[in-house]
């Protein structure tokens, strides 16, 4: 049975979503088992300033809700991790598009003092991708983030988030996870992060158009082309 809880007390979808993901860190946790599952320390680790006691009383909220449950760590017969059920990971689209909507609100003050991880990278890029501007050809962008590597793939007019490398990508920029945010924030533009040394790109210049097209960067100046 689900312990007690304060609830709006209305006859609302929105309210009934906020009942069970509105309270502080919630959806910080949703977003660590968006990037896979992990074991309480791991979230603990990503998640500094939320404290045992209360990284313990939210995961077992969620559990109680359907949110997330407990399985097995592979190899590790006693260990346990946290995973998104089918019920939890719907919310993947509601989450890009608030993480869309708030990467407007970031300031440098936030990229100087906050924390950020290379595995946000990978949700961040599918934040941006904006459906309205997918190339009508088949191809794949490569993003080597610190130490993550994922890509988007454009197939039969869809774009789609995958992680590890792309098979042949026709773009492949390499950059640290502060400045891919940043970028993605528009707060920096590619070619200036180019310029400074902090963002490498290696394709052809048409494929940078089409990738910056697509992840909502087609304000900012396109790099120019760089050689491997």
């Amino acid at each position: 049975m689900m312990s007690e809880k304060r609830n709006y007390g209305q006859f609302c979808g929105l309210a009934a979503a906020l009942d069970v993901v509105g309270e502080r860190w919630t959806l910080l946790i949703i977003r660590e088992l968006l990037v896979g599952p992990a074991r309480f320390s791991e979230i603990a680790d990503n998640l500094p300033g939320i404290g045992p006691n209360l990284l313990t009383e939210r995961l077992r909220s969620l559990t109680e809700s359907g949110v997330i449950e407990t399985a097995p760590v592979p190899g590790d017969g006693r260990g346990r991790r946290y995973l998104l059920t089918p019920f939890g990971a719907a919310l993947l689209h509601p989450l890009l598009h608030l993480a869309r909507w708030g990467m407007h609100l970031l300031t440098e003050d936030d990229a100087a003092a906050g924390t950020t991880r290379s595995s946000w990278g990978f949700l961040a890029v599918q934040a941006m991708i904006d459906p309205d501007q997918v190339p009508t050809v088949d191809e794949s962008y490569e993003f080597r983030v610190d130490d993550e590597v994922f890509h988007l793939e454009v197939r039969n007019g869809t774009a789609t988030a995958k992680r590890g490398a792309a098979e042949d990508p026709v773009l492949v920029a390499t950059t640290d996870a502060s400045t891919f945010v940043r970028i993605g924030a528009q707060m920096l533009a590619p070619f200036d992060a180019v310029v400074a040394g902090e963002l490498k790109i290696n394709g052809d210049s048409r494929a940078v158009q089409r990738c910056t097209r697509l992840i909502g960067l087609s304000n900012t100046p396109t790099p120019m082309r760089e050689t491997a």
